[in-house]
């Protein structure tokens, strides 16, 4: 379903991964040295970049994405998807030596997800493709990234952005292995981390309300003055200006939350694009990722923007 785009919509540029996801739903996520058998089995595309750009794109926004793919069947395919949602390709670039990615996911039956990914082309988007995306970045107002490309190309992604006044959105997922250097929190305007995410780059564990604000607060003195840390069935705490407020979420019968979080976040800049306040965005957010854990898969769980609008919780 493409998209036509209307005056007023401020443009979106997406910097992440593509992958093609092969998922398997079991009864019960094997243990180490376990086979589980009786699962059924299926592929779609995700990555958390390309089901971010998804999530805006079906919402209504005016999204570019830049990425790398493989030249393989994988890559060709995901060109083909995002042409298709009404995203802008042109920033689809191909490696000539990678595969693209490739995520094996395991759902069970309680909609717990276990994920191993094989990064390939995600891990070569350089420095240089961002100069080489320089035209999107100056068109756009916001620029949403994610953990599963390189740091230094993250890095230079949000000064290029900074520097040109953009908002800078991160969602700091997958998990970082360490805390994230002041280079990048300090070109950063909003941070959405989980509680394990808001642990590492704060070093405050966030095990209820009050540790969530203490590390919210000490997230922002690095430089990040808005937080939002998603606390699943908790809800989402949002800490601006000093002041911190926690969102309850939507209860719903989930089947598959594997991509929750990228439809939380593409939904909550779709929303602070329209002009919306930090906690209207987050309550518009929390509509979509309700959606989204309903239907099983990635990008295809994706809710567009008249079931959000319309959806009775």
């Amino acid at each position: 379903m493409k998209q036509k785009l209307t005056s007023g919509i401020k443009r979106i540029v997406v910097i992440g991964s593509s992958n093609t996801d092969m998922v398997i739903r079991t009864k019960n996520l094997p243990r180490p040295g376990e086979t589980v058998l009786g699962g059924t089995f299926f592929m779609n595309a995700g990555g958390k970049g390309a089901n971010q750009a998804v999530a805006c794109a079906r919402l209504g926004g005016a999204v570019t994405f830049v990425c790398k793919t493989g030249n393989d069947v994988f890559g060709h395919q995901a060109y083909q998807l995002f042409d298709d949602e009404g995203i802008d390709p042109s920033y689809v670039f191909s490696d000539p030596k990678n595969p693209s990615g490739v995520a094996l996911i395991l759902v069970d039956d309680n909609a717990e997800n276990s994920i191993a990914v094989a990064s390939g082309s995600n891990s070569n988007l350089l420095t240089s493709d961002i100069d080489s995306s320089l035209d999107a970045i100056e068109n756009s107002e916001i620029v949403l990234m994610q953990l599963e490309i390189p740091l230094k190309t993250i890095d230079y992604a949000a000064q290029i952005a900074k520097s040109r006044h953009k908002m800078v959105i991160l969602n700091p997922a997958p998990a970082p292995s360490e805390p994230l250097p002041h280079s990048i929190l300090k070109n950063i305007d909003l941070i959405t981390p989980n509680e394990t995410e808001a642990e590492i780059i704060s070093g405050i564990p966030v095990v209820d309300e009050a540790s969530a604000i203490a590390a919210a607060k000490r997230i922002a003195e690095l430089g990040v003055k808005k937080v939002i840390i998603t606390m699943g069935s908790k809800g989402a705490m949002l800490y601006e200006n000093g002041e911190a407020e926690f969102i309850p979420s939507i209860r719903v019968k989930a089947v598959d939350t594997t991509a929750a979080g990228d439809c939380f976040n593409g939904a909550l800049t779709i929303a602070i694009s329209e002009g919306r306040s930090l906690k209207d965005s987050v309550l518009f957010a929390n509509r979509a990722a309700a959606i989204s854990v309903t239907r099983p898969g990635a990008q295809v769980s994706m809710p567009y923007r008249h079931e959000v609008d319309v959806a009775n919780f």
